[in-house]
């Protein structure tokens, strides 16, 4: 079968008609029109509430979700029942009862075998597609790189797609969509790739669009940090946070916040850009043309040429993982440029903590590879930077050194809309 017509008829595409039919009350021509919440929207809404509080939980009885949401348990039935019966949710076995007596509880949770998600990671070198269950577990990694003689965009383009259609054929179901976590800037609106600096030859791609149009299922593009905060919401570290920012450093530095219990976008998803933030006035020259972005000085090309300046083993290789092990065997020169680029991450996390607060911050990425080392030296400047004061209780923690969290919240991108979770 052609991959343009994987999932294109109504007997492949049930599961995913079947969630659409269950969740979707906006294809409708008039919905967007409505100066009312509907009552249908009502429901979905509650949904959307009920299996928020389920992913924050874990695998909860009935009785539990309705003490969690404030509602009576004839309520949580209601909601949760059409979901067991379309299998996205399973009841567990029951639990041992209570000394008290009374009915087994039976904890639930999301159907191991639920049709995945397909996600998929794009950078400027290269593509990291799978597959993710609705709880999480990461299955049929496809992994490719780019060449880097590419004169046009269509060969990094058909490489993407060769990936994206090998994970697909390894899906037991159909999938549920597309989900894309994606370097550079992002129109989110359309699923387009404005600009990645590192790659320019993606620059102006419209990713979302090609993307739906091969595969046929419903696709969502957002930018990798952001994709990243999504992966620690609903799977890993900010999991029922309603407040927390996440600072992804690497080739390129980007950082994503979540306030109030929704993502911050910005129009066409134009918030957000941390790395390109000012923080040396008439500073070096960045990627993106202007001066001081946060990025010149916080990133593995600053630290490489820093290494080289101060005469550095493997300097051109150097990374925080390497630094750490070189200042803690050598101190020396070693430890003061660990010491110098911890201070430089610490002050973008700085001006965001002193603008907007979230108090709790996860890193990913390039600077995990340092470990304790790097993260006491990174806090112990933010104590020095950012004065105290009611309320000021920040949290530095590290995240992920791999993909796991982008490819989850790639998946997660698709699973809150389709799911109705807030954003």
């Amino acid at each position: 079968m052609a991959s343009e017509d994987r999932f294109s008829s109504d007997g492949e595409r049930g599961g995913l008609a079947a969630l659409n039919d269950l969740f979707d009350d906006t294809s409708r021509p008039d919905a967007r029109r409505q100066g009312l919440i509907s009552s249908s929207s009502i429901g979905l809404a509650n949904r959307g509430r009920v299996l928020q509080v389920l992913f924050d939980l874990g695998p909860t009885s009935r009785a539990e979700l309705a003490r969690h949401v404030g509602v009576n348990r004839a309520t949580i039935t209601g909601i949760i029942q059409p979901l067991i019966d379309q299998g996205i949710l399973v009841e567990g076995e029951p639990l041992p009862s209570k000394e008290g007596g009374g009915k087994p509880a039976r904890p639930i949770w999301f159907a191991e075998d639920a049709a995945p998600i397909c996600a998929v990671l794009l950078m400027h070198d290269g593509v990291h597609c799978c597959l993710v269950s609705l709880d999480g577990t990461i299955t049929a990694e496809v992994r490719a790189t780019f060449p880097e003689d590419a004169a046009t965009v269509e060969p990094l383009i058909d490489i993407l797609f060769d990936c994206v259609g090998q994970v697909l054929d390894l899906a037991h179901r159909p999938p549920l969509g597309i989900g894309v976590a994606a370097g550079g800037m992002i129109d989110t609106d359309t699923g387009t790739i404005v600009a990645v600096n590192l790659a320019p030859l993606l620059d102006g791609f419209p990713l979302g669009q090609a993307l739906a149009r091969r595969f046929g299922l419903p696709v969502r593009v957002d930018h990798h940090p952001r994709a990243l905060l999504v992966g620690d919401r609903w799977f890993g570290i900010g999991r029922g946070k309603p407040n927390f920012a996440v600072i992804y450093t690497g080739d390129v530095l980007g950082g994503a916040i979540f306030l109030d219990g929704h993502l911050y976008r910005g129009p066409a998803g134009a918030g957000g850009e941390l790395g390109h933030t000012f923080v040396q006035v008439d500073g070096a020259t960045c990627r993106c043309g202007r001066r001081g972005c946060w990025e010149t000085i916080a990133t593995l090309g600053w630290l490489r040429r820093e290494a080289l300046q101060r005469h550095l083993p493997s300097c051109e290789a150097m990374d925080s993982r390497s630094l750490a092990l070189l200042a803690m065997e050598n101190g020396g020169a070693a430890a003061g440029l660990l010491d110098l680029y911890a201070r430089n991450v610490a002050i973008g996390i700085a001006n965001l903590q002193q603008t907007m607060a979230p108090n709790f911050f996860v890193l990913h990425g390039d600077v995990v590879g340092g470990g304790a080392t790097l993260l006491e030296a990174i806090a112990a400047h933010m104590r020095d930077l950012v004065p105290w004061r009611p309320g000021n209780d920040i949290q530095l923690v590290m995240g992920d050194l791999e993909d796991r969290a982008a490819l989850r919240g790639a998946a997660g991108l698709i699973l809150s809309e389709l799911l109705h979770f807030a954003l």
